[in-house]
């Protein structure tokens, strides 16, 4: 079974880039208060849902593994997957003591309810409206009930699309998505996952459009307990 066109692009796009990008990026949590404190806010759900188990989490579209790191650092099991090998290879290369393996939040290869949340920072942009319904609904597939979701996404008055045929000096072929908090937020519900929490930044100094966030959980359902 092929590949989605836009995963090829994306995978092949990143894999021109990575060096650059990473140099670029070694760790854009840095010097970003807000964005360190949702992480904490999603480490804590986490903890709290996955008890004495401590389940793994995910950390999808893991890019250069720094947010990989700091679960790590905050004491939770994490593992990054990006769809770039290139990524990954630089991702290993940084946090030898992490586990990154190329993959796809189209298509995530994991069992049923074994994750203790998941972290997408950045990594739903790429993917086209017609496939975020399947999205989310891998993510509730593998989530333990009452485990957490953290995602992060650039945001606007309205949804928007763009393609970049050029970054950092190389020839690529990159869709850009951008979306409302609501159009997110609903593509969610209708997954079944519900919302805890949404926050939208305004730009940072280099920054065109603001930034959103929304924290969401896969519901225990009655007479089931969380991980523990």
């Amino acid at each position: 079974m092929h590949a989605p066109e836009f995963l090829q692009s994306t995978q092949s796009s990143y894999d021109a880039i990575a060096e650059a990008y990473t140099a670029e990026h070694p760790d854009s949590l840095a010097g970003r208060p807000l964005e360190q404190a949702l992480l904490a806010a999603f480490v804590d759900l986490a903890r709290a849902s996955g008890g004495v188990r401590r389940p793994p989490v995910a950390d999808i579209g893991s890019g250069p593994g720094y947010v990989t790191a700091r679960l790590h650092e905050a004491g939770l099991p994490a593992f990054g997957v990006d769809s770039s090998p290139r990524m990954v290879a630089l991702a290993r290369k940084a946090h030898p003591e992490l586990r990154f393996h190329v993959g796809s939040m189209t298509a995530l290869d994991l069992p049923d309810e074994t994750l203790g949340g998941i972290v997408a920072l950045y990594s739903i942009i790429h993917v086209p409206d017609d496939h975020l319904p399947s999205v989310f609904a891998g993510f509730h597939r593998v989530l333990l009930p009452g485990a957490p979701v953290l995602l992060g996404f650039q945001s606007g008055g309205e949804d928007g699309h763009r393609r970049l045929t050029e970054r950092f000096g190389r020839e690529i072929s990159l869709d850009y998505y951008w979306r409302t908090p609501d159009t997110v937020a609903g593509h969610l519900t209708r997954a079944g996952l519900h919302l805890y929490a949404r926050v939208l930044r305004e730009p940072e100094p280099g920054e065109k459009m603001p930034r959103a966030f929304l924290l969401a959980r896969r519901p225990v359902a009655a007479g089931e307990a969380a991980a523990g």
